[in-house]
C-alpha cells in the first residue's frame, strides 16, 4: 500500500514538472517549419517566372506583437510602418532570394513565396530566416524542397 501511494505521489510530481516544462517551452518562440504548398507560372513585365509558394506549419505559435508595425525601427525602403520581424528566403548556400518586411500578422506566413525566372534551375532547398529587429533575434527554418 505504501509503495502504491509513493508511486502515485511520484507520478503526480513528475506530471506537474512536465506540465511546467511544457508551459515554459511553449512560451518560447520556435524556429519556423517551412514547407512548399505549390508552384505557379507567372508573367511579370513580359518575363516568365515560376513562383514557389510556402507556408509556415507552426505559424500559430508566433505572438502577434512579433509582426506588429514598428515605426520606431528603420523603415523597409519607403515603408515607415515595416513590421518588427522581417522574413527572408535563402537558398541552401545562404544566398538571399526574397524578403518580406511588412507582414501584419502570423497569418500572413501562410503564403510566402520566391519567384525565379522559368529558365533558371531552382536550388534544391530553401529556408527562411525570421529577424526580430526589436530583440535582434533570428529564427531559422528547416530546409524545404522546391519540388512538389
Amino acid at each position: 500500500m505504501y509503495s502504491s501511494v509513493r508511486r502515485l505521489s511520484y507520478l503526480a510530481s513528475l506530471s506537474f514538472v512536465l506540465s511546467i516544462t511544457a508551459h515554459t517551452t511553449n512560451a518560447q518562440v520556435p524556429n519556423p517549419i517551412l514547407y512548399l504548398t505549390h508552384t505557379e507560372a507567372v508573367t511579370i513585365n513580359g518575363k516568365e517566372f515560376i513562383r514557389y509558394h510556402y507556408d509556415i506549419l507552426n505559424k500559430d505559435s508566433y505572438p502577434k506583437d512579433l509582426f506588429a508595425a514598428a515605426p520606431t525601427l528603420p523603415p523597409c525602403g519607403s515603408n515607415a510602418k515595416a513590421s518588427r520581424t522581417w522574413v527572408d528566403f535563402y537558398d541552401q548556400s545562404g544566398k538571399r532570394l526574397n524578403g518580406f518586411c511588412a507582414l501584419g500578422s502570423a497569418k500572413d506566413l501562410s503564403d510566402l513565396w520566391v519567384a525565379l525566372e522559368s529558365n533558371v534551375v531552382p536550388p534544391s532547398w530553401l529556408y527562411v530566416e525570421f529577424t526580430d529587429r526589436q530583440t535582434n533575434t533570428k529564427y531559422k527554418s528547416n530546409l524545404a524542397e522546391t519540388t512538389p
